[in-house]
């Protein structure tokens, strides 16, 4: 479900309160994140019983493993992901993934699932995170998540939105692309432009169209063009 574990975190200072929303999806042993890839398998490297030959009495540590694709998960798409010879994870400028000035569009019951450049054209997008909010995420953990019909960006309004620049474009559902055929033209379009893509959101329901500061920035490894991401916004003070 949509809200399903959101979690929103408050964190006051002083007489101010700041709100955390929590965007990505946890990520479990076996669950599916995109149909026809392998799940993740979660597992035990070194338990907590057996550390304790290691230590001193009354010390014990647990070191897990997880085996995965890279495209698990709530995940950011670099250049890379597309063209051999884009930036990968580690060549991605910190300060275009973090901190970003946020943008929501809602789509929301419209009728039509393609998102198209004329639902783009009443938004400054330029230097933001452009999250596109469809309400997808809704059949998350279900058959219906990635058994096609899906909302998705249209080839015109990826080409306006790499004319237009934002930061970094992301979408709570299966795929930006429409999966019912081959070719991807908002990866392609978006990713040639070096704008990273963050697929399989949640939670942006929980924001407001704008006001708020964005952040998903995956490790830093070389040579992968796909990373799950801790993707969440910040929302401004408010005196209590």
């Amino acid at each position: 479900m949509e809200t399903e574990n959101t979690k929103n975190a408050n964190h006051r200072t002083g007489g101010a309160v700041r709100r955390v929303v929590e965007l990505s999806h946890p990520i479990r042993h076996g669950m599916v994140t995109y149909p026809g890839l392998p799940a993740p398998e979660i597992s035990v490297h070194l338990s907590r019983e057996a550390s304790r030959a290691h230590y001193s009495p009354g010390t014990e540590f647990h070191i897990g493993r997880i085996s995965m694709v890279a495209n698990t998960g709530t995940y950011l798409d670099s250049p890379f992901h597309r063209f051999g010879d884009g930036p990968d994870l580690a060549g991605l400028p910190l300060d275009g993934l973090v901190d970003l000035d946020g943008l929501v569009v809602r789509t929301v019951g419209a009728q039509d699932r393609a998102v198209d450049r004329d639902a783009l054209l009443p938004y400054p997008v330029t230097g933001r995170a452009v999250l596109i909010h469809t309400g997808w995420s809704r059949h998350w953990g279900t058959d219906r998540y990635g058994a096609g019909g899906h909302p998705f960006l249209t080839a015109q309004g990826a080409a306006w939105l790499a004319e237009q620049r934002p930061a970094l474009v992301g979408i709570d559902s299966v795929n930006i692309d429409d999966t019912d055929g081959l070719d991807r033209p908002a990866h392609t379009t978006l990713l040639a432009a070096g704008i990273p893509i963050v697929e399989h959101m949640r939670g942006l329901d929980q924001l407001p169209l704008n006001g708020f500061r964005f952040h998903a920035a995956p490790p830093a490894v070389e040579g992968l063009g796909t990373f799950p991401v801790r993707a969440y916004a910040v929302l401004p003070t408010e005196e209590r």
